[in-house]
Parts: structure tokens; sequence; C-alpha cells
């Protein structure tokens, strides 16, 4: 049991999917949406899992490092493809990184439609 709060951004970005048959194996692009979960047993003294200022600063910062970029051209993704999975799996493990215990990142979704979307998580 804890307290979380959730972030959310956005960033604009094409990219195409290797081996995939279909539109998407052409390059296009997305506004995707990101919310990232942040958890604490407990609460600081004012009440607060974590200043909202504070979580959307760490996550505009990841996502700046994608935002009108071609994400084929963009580590890790040249190696792999940048699907929805991975990215959340790219974006969790850069968040992770900046978190000071006992905080934790639960999970990160990111969203490539309005519609459709991908969460990576350690846990659920």
């Amino acid at each position: 049991m804890g307290y979380s709060i959730i972030v959310e951004a956005h960033f604009s970005a094409a990219h195409r999917l290797k081996g995939y048959r279909g539109r998407c194996e052409t390059q296009h692009g997305h506004n995707w949406k990101v919310e990232v979960t942040i958890s604490g047993e407990k609460l600081d003294k004012i009440g607060m899992v974590m200043d909202f200022k504070v979580a959307k600063r760490i996550l505009s910062n990841i996502l700046s490092s994608l935002d009108h970029k071609d994400l084929n051209k963009t580590p890790p993704f040249k190696k792999q493809n940048p699907t929805s999975e991975l990215i959340a799996e790219f974006i969790f493990n850069r968040y992770q990184k900046r978190l000071k215990a006992p905080l934790r990142l639960k999970k990160v979704m990111v969203w490539e439609t309005p519609t459709s979307s991908a969460t990576f998580s350690l846990d659920d």
C-alpha cells in the first residue's frame, strides 16, 4: 500500500518499424503522450509523494532527447525498433535513474494515438 502521483507530457517524433508488414513500415509521425507513475510508501513533511513540478521537469528533460526527432536515428533505436513498448522502457530506465529512494517509478505508459498505448513496469 502506498501513494502514487501521475504526470503527463507530450512529444512529437517520426519512426518506422523495420520488419513490420503494413503501413507502419514506412516513416510516419505521432504526437506521443507519456504518463509516468511515481510511488512512495510515505508522504514528505508537507504531505506529498513528490512535487508535481519536479516530476514534470524530469520527464520533460528525458523527452527533449526524443522530441521532433527521427527515432530510428536516435539511440538506442538505431539498433532496435522504436515501438511504443520499447519507448516506454527507454523512458522508464532514464526516469528511474533520476529518482531518489524511497521513491520508485511504478510505470511508464506511452500513447502513440488516443486509443493505443503500451506500458512498461517492473511489477504490477
